[in-house]
């Protein structure tokens, strides 16, 4: 007789079950369901770029990713993580934002992810322009509270208007500290660079309780010690992961719509994403992947394989 005892986890589909170019376009493959009812995690996209400032098309980024996502495999050969053995994981599809309406956007997602987090699933979010942190993060922040967060990116997102407007890619974290959704002196940004127009730029967080990490803190070293550092002064916090593609250097990931040089390389990506392993993560999201910039489709690769390594360090995931 089976054990019925036993739970029974999704998969993702094996490349000897369906060729890895054929099948259901979903995250690696996995099933689809329309709710996050069961789910100990689940894989979202929100194709938006109604937000942007400059170079448009992440629309298209959850599509792409999922697309790339498919020669992923469950067992991660780094980590010895299995999340697959010890999760419920599926992906939902797409929030169904207002193409036209910005605002009205912003509260269609946050409504999306109460109902995400009322099932205590864990949602990992494919972009999608870096506008829907914010109101991912006001969701998160009702269920959580105030959380910790890791901003890894090339930019600070802190500004307070963009062409007049509160809401855009440019403004998400100012626009958290003034809802009181984080604890200020948890928010690390990893990867900042490029010029500005003042030192406030990058001040603003700085002066706030923010830890700013710039690119050149980051050149030719490993950041294992930084995220080791990053997990002592969390602790046990509810932390939020957010990683915009343009953190890499273009060399890497040139499929994104605000390219800087001299930025982080997919090495220290990995160290970044795996360093948060053993944090209460209780959410985290891959934005600004652009794929008409993308012409290998190497960008959407990249994204694809770090929401996967987000996946294998969240608190529900076991070593093999």
């Amino acid at each position: 007789m089976p054990d019925t005892t036993q739970p029974v986890y999704n998969q993702p589909l094996g490349g000897n079950e369906m060729p890895r170019f054929g099948g259901t376009a979903t995250m690696m493959r996995l099933p689809s369901q329309d709710t996050a009812e069961g789910l100990d995690a689940c894989f979202v996209g929100i194709p938006m770029d109604i937000g942007t400032s400059n170079r448009t098309g992440t629309r298209h980024g959850p599509r792409a990713i999922r697309a790339e996502s498919c020669m992923l495999r469950p067992f991660n050969m780094a980590t010895g993580a299995a999340p697959f053995e010890t999760m419920q994981v599926a992906d939902i599809g797409d929030v169904a934002i207002n193409t036209f309406d910005l605002k009205k956007t912003i509260d269609i997602i946050t409504d999306a992810y109460d109902d995400i987090l009322r099932y205590d699933a864990v949602p990992l979010t494919l972009g999608g322009d870096h506008t829907l942190t914010y109101p991912v993060l006001r969701a998160i922040a009702r269920k959580h509270g105030p959380v910790a967060l890791i901003h890894v990116d090339a930019h600070a997102d802190t500004n307070d208007e963009m062409f007049g407007e509160k809401i855009a890619h440019g403004t998400p974290f100012r626009r958290a500290v003034e809802d009181g959704l984080l604890q200020n002196d948890k928010v690390f940004q990893i990867g900042l660079r490029g010029t500005g127009y003042s030192p406030d730029d990058f001040n603003w967080g700085r002066d706030r309780g923010f830890t700013v990490i710039p690119s050149e803190a980051c050149w030719h070293k490993s950041l294992s010690p930084l995220m080791k550092d990053i997990r002592e002064k969390i602790g046990d916090t509810p932390t939020y992961l957010t990683y915009d593609i343009d953190s890499l250097d273009p060399a890497y990931a040139p499929g994104t719509g605000t390219v800087e040089m001299g930025g982080l390389t997919t090495i220290q990506a990995l160290e970044i994403v795996r360093g948060c392993a053993g944090l209460n993560l209780v959410g985290a999201d891959l934005v600004e992947v652009s794929p008409q910039f993308d012409t290998s489709g190497g960008t959407a690769l990249i994204g694809a394989n770090l929401l996967y390594e987000m996946l294998c360090i969240l608190p529900k995931c076991r070593a093999s």
